[in-house]
C-alpha cells in the first residue's frame, strides 16, 4: 500500500496517550502520514496547541483547508475525518 502524506493537517499528540496511539494506528492502517507534534517534547508545540486550538487536550488534529483552521478533537472523530480524505 503507497502512503499517502497530508501536507495540510497536523497532528497534536504524545507518545504514550491511549487515545493518541488509536489515531496514529489507524492512521498507519490507512496509510496516512502527517506532521506529528509531540506536546511533551517540545514545549513550542503544546504552545501552538493551546494558542489555536484553545486546550492542552490530545489527539487533536490542526486542518488547514480553504484559508482556515479548524481543530479537530476527539479520536474517533479525527479518524472517521481521515476515512473521509482517502475516498
Amino acid at each position: 500500500m503507497s502512503q499517502i502524506y497530508f501536507d495540510n493537517v497536523q497532528l497534536y499528540h504524545f507518545k504514550w496517550c491511549p487515545f493518541c496511539i488509536k489515531v496514529r494506528i489507524a492512521m498507519k492502517v490507512m496509510g496516512i502520514e502527517v506532521e506529528c507534534k509531540n506536546i511533551l517534547s517540545n514545549p513550542i508545540y503544546k504552545a501552538e496547541l493551546i494558542e489555536g486550538g484553545g486546550k492542552k487536550q490530545v489527539p487533536c488534529l490542526r486542518i488547514q483547508e480553504n484559508g482556515s483552521v479548524r481543530w479537530l478533537y476527539e479520536s474517533s472523530d479525527i479518524i472517521d475525518y481521515m476515512k473521509q480524505q482517502c475516498n
